[in-house]
């Protein structure tokens, strides 16, 4: 994932909701969301190169998303896959807090990343570049391939796009709609406001937008995801082509198990 807006305790009925859009390289195979088959309890995108994914839900009430710290410098050639700390966290029984401190040591190992797990009760997020895990509080955060809340425009613009359509007061579907339509919007930063993360300013350019649209790297698929006070899950997961055009519509909703 290269964007992921999350709002954790900041509705009266809602206790999560995501808005997130996965920014990946068309050629890498996946698979859209779907409850897995080896794994039954998971319901995620797979990458069909690596076995792993880049968020997920469980039935169990657990919920994981990850993002690559970009930092071109810092390259490891053999790393083990990222993906796989968001599938082994929705697979396994650890808390969020066990799982994230049995990761620490090993982090170091991986091309740099940062991992949110969560429950029903606490979301963590932890950093590779740092080392540290933050809990998330109250309130509207966004994430993207830097620190949490790193004030790039795209997160800023996030954020307010989230708030807001938390504020309207309207239906489900309406609401599910303008967090679509952030997650579509493909309007660059102006130059003055690109950060320097050392990929040259024509990529900074290329990565502004909260919806990536690329030839050969884009935004793979837009993410929406809510909890709701009953333990019931939403999660909505459009695929897109090349040109941004929604080509999939995975729309499933469940109740948490245990």
């Amino acid at each position: 994932m290269c964007l992921i807006a999350i709002a954790w305790h900041a509705h009266p009925t809602l206790p999560l909701v995501v808005a997130a859009n996965r920014d990946e390289w068309h050629e890498r195979p996946a698979a859209p969301a779907h409850w897995w088959a080896d794994t039954p309890q998971v319901l995620a995108g797979r990458d069909l190169q690596a076995g792993g994914t880049w968020l997920g839900v469980s039935r169990y009430g657990r919920f994981a998303a990850l993002t690559n710290f970009r930092d071109p410098s810092d390259r490891k050639p053999g790393a083990p896959t990222r993906g796989r700390l968001v599938s082994d966290f929705l697979q396994g029984a650890d808390s969020p807090q066990q799982y994230l401190e049995r990761l620490r040591p090993t982090a170091a190992t991986y091309q740099g990343f940062n991992l949110l797990v969560g429950d029903r009760d606490v979301l963590l997020c932890f950093s590779s570049k740092t080392g540290e895990v933050s809990t998330v509080t109250p309130g509207v955060h966004a994430l993207s391939n830097h620190t949490l809340d790193e004030p790039w425009p795209k997160v800023q613009k996030a954020k307010s796009a989230l708030e807001a359509a938390l504020r309207a007061k309207m239906p489900g579907e309406a609401r599910q709609s303008l967090i679509y339509e952030l997650l579509s919007s493909t309007e660059p930063a102006p130059d003055t406001a690109l950060p320097d993360t050392g990929v040259g300013i024509e990529w900074e350019r290329l990565l502004s937008p909260v919806m990536i649209v690329g030839e050969k790297y884009g935004t793979r698929c837009s993410t929406f995801v809510s909890l709701d006070a009953a333990d019931t899950w939403n999660f909505c997961e459009w695929t897109r082509n090349p040109a941004g055009v929604v080509t999939h519509t995975a729309e499933l909703s469940f109740a948490s198990d245990g």
